[in-house]
């Protein structure tokens, strides 16, 4: 009877130490220093089998009749194209890219990181935006709707999680629509090192069937820096048919 009972007596002292070890491990794992995302970035496209590179970019789940409309816009797009008269996008207005396209290339950019905030600055349009750290959310009726919107983040471990609302109607990512409701989640983690992954998740019920998720991959790119690049003296504009045209120097707008 003694035996068995210094074996039961063992079993749960060696059952208390796993226990305790593992609520040590994710106590240590929760303290543990962010890593840091400090330095400038640009969008990484490796090798075919490089684990690094995300899964192809999904078409968006739009509503059907949305969806057909897009497509149709994708169509006259690529005929526009191969004719070499390319419809006019945000650049041929000087429209900054803002809240999720900045994230797709192909400018570089950079990431300034401090304990309460995150600031992301794009070369293109000197676009900035600015996450603000274990703060809480504000509601639509807060904020004024932008082009970056209201964008708030935790460390969840080694993963930068971050909320996003309040982005201005016309400002599409990859030219799908959307409602003042849409709300966009990102996850960054660096998969390697010199790779930082941003899983961008989109939200909007009105018009997309399900949550649309796309993922872009930025190499690391040590000692560069950001260059001054403003959209001025612009000579591009928009034809009645919606086409990018050149001013020549001395004609005015239509």
């Amino acid at each position: 009877m003694r035996t068995q009972t210094s074996s039961s007596h063992r079993v749960s002292l060696a059952a208390l130490a796993a226990a305790a070890f593992c609520v040590g491990t994710a106590a240590e794992a929760q303290n543990a220093a962010p890593p840091d995302l400090t330095g400038s970035w640009e969008r990484y496209r490796g090798p075919a089998g490089d684990a690094a590179t995300p899964p192809p970019e999904a078409q968006p789940p739009l509503k059907a009749d949305l969806l057909a409309e897009w497509q149709a816009r994708r169509a006259a797009e690529r005929a526009a194209d191969a004719r070499g008269v390319p419809l006019a996008t945000n650049y041929t207005h000087c429209i900054p890219d803002g809240v999720p396209s900045m994230m797709s290339g192909p400018f570089p950019f950079e990431i300034v990181q401090s304990a309460s905030q995150i600031n992301i600055a794009q070369e293109a349009y000197s676009q900035v935006r600015r996450i603000y750290l274990n703060k809480p959310q504000l509601t639509l009726a807060d904020i004024e709707l932008g082009f970056y919107g209201r964008s708030v983040g935790t460390w969840q471990g080694s993963t930068l999680v971050v909320d996003t609302i309040g982005i201005k109607d016309y400002v599409r990512f990859r030219d799908v629509p959307h409602t003042p409701n849409m709300r966009i989640t990102e996850r960054f983690r660096l998969v390697r090192p010199d790779v930082l992954w941003d899983e961008i998740t989109l939200e909007d019920p009105a018009i997309l069937e399900k949550p649309w998720t796309v993922t872009f991959a930025y190499r690391r790119m040590p000692d560069y820096e950001l260059i001054e690049y403003v959209c001025e003296d612009n000579r591009e504009y928009a034809d009645d048919e919606g086409v990018t045209r050149l001013r020549l120097q001395g004609e005015d707008a239509p």
